[in-house]
């Protein structure tokens, strides 16, 4: 039986096949389905390009905490685990939203998605792709935990249970606001290789957790303005979905500024190379930002994936520079 998404308010339902559907679980034959296409769509669920990104959050931070080069190690550790842990939430997101993956283009091709057509089956069981995320988390953790110490592991662990049962679970289906709270799983990277260095949780670690919270909405709500009525089809209620483009471009402008701000209070814990790079990066950022509310209040067509790839940059820049800090202790100074 096939069922319809819960629409949002003006927002026509469309159909969903739910979890159960035997089109949507069955995968293909295991006669007609190798150990590659297997393991390479049990990967392709880990979302690696977003794991890319995280870890690009990772490394610069242990160099800034161990004030230099880390063992290689613990640099390997900490990286192969958190990229674990990304991936075992990023599963497991996949096997929880499998339903909307289906209804939505951007997602339709996920694994865990039955292919068009008679007979279309999906490359990997729900059974199979929770399994994995599982394993890979349990994986991490012991990784982290005999690699690194259990502070990291743990650290990990909550971005894991964060992103499935904060975000996934509680917020993605039911609120605007999912996106702001549920982006702070993203953050946890930070944390992890701050305390994989140094065995706690210190104040620059705090402050670029606070750099990718803020960064995190203006990110996101560029890509969901392109694909808003994906998410709309879905019953998914991203703020593109349930507000005005204006107010969207405003909101994004504001949390840009904030973004930026948050940044500065790194200064006394890096150096005048950061602070620069800061201050430049910041202006470059609220300018793509207010460019984009800009060409939306002046009833110009928007080009919000523009921001979305300069959010990518920015964020792989500025880590760039904590890296550059980090190691060259003449770029230093204290406050």
């Amino acid at each position: 039986m096939i069922q319809a998404a819960s629409a949002l308010p003006g927002v026509p339902a469309m159909p969903v096949a739910p979890a159960t559907d035997p089109v949507q679980v069955q995968a293909a034959p295991a006669a007609r389905r190798s150990l590659w296409l297997l393991v390479r769509s049990l990967f392709l669920l880990t979302k690696p390009r977003i794991i890319e990104l995280l870890l690009v959050t990772t490394l610069p931070v242990m160099f800034l905490a161990d004030r230099g080069i880390p063992s290689w190690q613990l640099m390997v550790v900490t990286m192969v685990g958190g990229a674990l842990a990304a991936g075992s939430a990023n599963t497991i997101n996949c096997f929880i939203d499998r339903d909307i993956d289906a209804v939505m283009r951007r997602t339709s091709r996920r694994p865990l998605v039955a292919r068009p057509g008679p007979g279309g089956r999906a490359a990997v069981l729900p059974a199979e792709a929770l399994a994995s995320g599982v394993v890979l988390g349990a994986a991490a953790t012991v990784l982290l935990g005999l690699g690194a110490n259990w502070l990291a592991a743990a650290l990990a662990d909550a971005a894991i249970l964060f992103y499935v049962f904060i975000y996934t679970l509680g917020l993605k289906r039911r609120t605007a606001s999912n996106i702001v709270i549920g982006g702070a799983a993203g953050c946890f990277p930070v944390l992890v290789g701050w305390a994989a260095v140094t065995g706690r949780v210190g104040w620059p670690a705090l402050v670029l957790f606070g750099v990718v919270f803020f960064w995190t909405p203006p990110h996101f709500w560029a890509l969901a303005m392109k694909f808003k009525d994906d998410y709309a089809a879905a019953g998914v209620p991203m703020l593109p979905v349930v507000a005005t483009a204006q107010t969207v471009a405003r909101k994004i402008v504001a949390y840009s500024w904030v973004m930026v701000a948050v940044t500065l209070a790194l200064i006394p814990s890096a150096g005048w190379i950061y602070a620069g790079c800061a201050v430049a990066l910041g202006a470059w950022f609220l300018t793509e930002a207010h460019r984009l509310r800009g060409r939306i209040g002046a009833g110009v067509a928007a080009a919000p994936m523009r921001l979305f790839h300069l959010s990518i940059g920015y964020l792989t820049l500025l880590f760039a520079a904590v890296a550059v800090t980090a190691l060259l202790p003449w770029g230093q100074f204290r406050i």
